[in-house]
């Protein structure tokens, strides 16, 4: 099947992108706004419409498959790419992408992905948020060249050896920590609620209080509204490095600190990401490490996660190396090419470790699609329902995608 033309549309995304920085540092609320001066260059505004760009493949037999580019919420901090533009990145792929596609005939997805992951104007690798994009819509064609699902076709050239099956969702709450977590409850989302702990005074506590409360209420309110007794979610937490702050990034006083929490948990599993901030990869991979052996030496069930610092292939390859976590973040968007999020689940899966198919609010319907695919081909542990902070979307949306690609597969067989 070959390609005969390229059309990019910009849109909108599921959310927001947001500035951390200036949230961390104690930003106020003003509505759904935020008010204050932005903090990470290139933000306009604490808060700011998310950008998508839908990249369009026309193919030859007259079928259109397509992928959304787009980044993360929190873009511009902890290694990650800046703000993403659509226009501008509507300008690079045409001018400089589309021709090198025009014409192609699509035999596999892995080379080519691999070429656009690579690509380069002006000696400089294009965006991660345009690779990102462009190898969905590249999977989808190659999927679309041979009749089958696009899990199939990464089961297929990666040699997963995988069963393709679907996995739990995990649902994020935003900032309507408590309403969200009862859809949560009512859906039985596999994996709940991230919480949204990222500001130490107001959602952590000084002393980690607030926390305490919350982590108490959400299991309270599980074991109050759960339709079945067989319910028993994972609770999963992302502390945006609070807890660090908290405590002075004392491995010993942050490893104590969860312990105690596991014990609000239970009789749930707890799982806390990015617990205390590194600064950079290598001190990232050092800080998780040491806390993971902190809590296994108190014999702790507790799951390390993490996410920030972890943004390509190669930072997660670190993290493996040194097994600093139970559960890696695959933030998709920020690795670029979908090329590298296989690569990477399917790195996590091999070593043990639990891959969580993941990456963020601000992406859309369509990538959030893509990503069921990958999780469910790549033995992921967990995919995030994505976009938006609403939860019955994008649970909608992951569950329903994962649901008609097992009953395609399975009635092909």
């Amino acid at each position: 099947m070959k390609i005969v033309d390229v059309l990019c549309v910009p849109g909108l995304t599921g959310f927001y992108v947001d500035d951390q920085a200036a949230i961390l540092a104690g930003a106020g609320h003003d509505g759904f706004d935020y008010v204050g001066t932005p903090i990470t260059p290139g933000f306009k505004s604490i808060r700011e419409p998310g950008q998508s760009l839908s990249v369009m493949l026309i193919l030859d037999s007259g079928e259109v498959a397509h992928g959304d580019c787009a980044v993360v919420q929190y873009s511009g901090v902890g290694g990650r790419d800046p703000l993403f533009d659509a226009i501008e990145a509507k300008k690079v792929i045409e001018s400089n992408i589309a021709p090198s596609l025009i014409g192609r005939v699509l035999q596999d997805f892995r080379s080519i992905a691999n070429e656009i992951d690579n690509f380069e104007v002006g000696g400089k690798r294009v965006s991660a948020g345009i690779r990102f994009g462009l190898t969905q819509a590249l999977l989808d064609a190659v999927a679309k060249s041979k009749s089958v699902t696009m899990a199939e076709v990464i089961k297929d050239e990666y040699q997963t050896g995988i069963e393709i099956s679907v996995v739990p969702m995990h649902t994020q709450s935003g900032d309507d920590r408590y309403s969200n977590v009862d859809k949560m409850i009512l859906k039985e989302s596999g994996v709940l609620p991230h919480g949204l702990i990222n500001n130490l005074e107001t959602k952590l506590g000084a002393d980690g209080q607030i926390f305490k409360d919350y982590v108490l209420w959400v299991r309270n309110r599980v074991l109050e509204i759960r339709k079945r007794a067989t319910y028993n979610p994972v609770l999963q937490f992302d502390v945006y490095g609070t807890i660090g702050q908290a405590f002075d990034s004392d491995i010993n006083k942050c490893a104590d600190y969860l312990v105690e929490v596991s014990k609000l948990a239970e009789p749930f599993l707890l799982r806390v990401e990015h617990v205390i901030d590194g600064k950079s990869v290598a001190g990232q991979v050092a800080v998780s490490k040491a806390l993971r052996d902190a809590l296994a030496a108190r014999g702790s069930k507790v799951q390390i996660s993490v996410d920030e610092w972890c943004n390509t292939l190669e930072d997660i390859e670190q993290f493996v190396a040194a097994k600093a976590a139970d559960v890696i973040h695959v933030k998709m968007p920020d690795l670029g090419g979908i090329n590298n999020t296989i690569e990477a689940l399917l790195l996590i899966h091999r070593s043990g470790l639990g891959g969580y198919c993941g990456g963020t609010c601000n992406e859309t319907d369509r990538s959030a699609q893509v990503s069921a695919h990958i999780a469910m081909a790549c033995g992921a542990i967990q995919v995030l329902a994505k976009p938006g902070m609403g939860v019955d979307e994008g649970m909608m949306i992951v569950g329903n995608e994962m649901a008609r690609t097992a009953a395609l597969i399975a009635n092909r067989k």
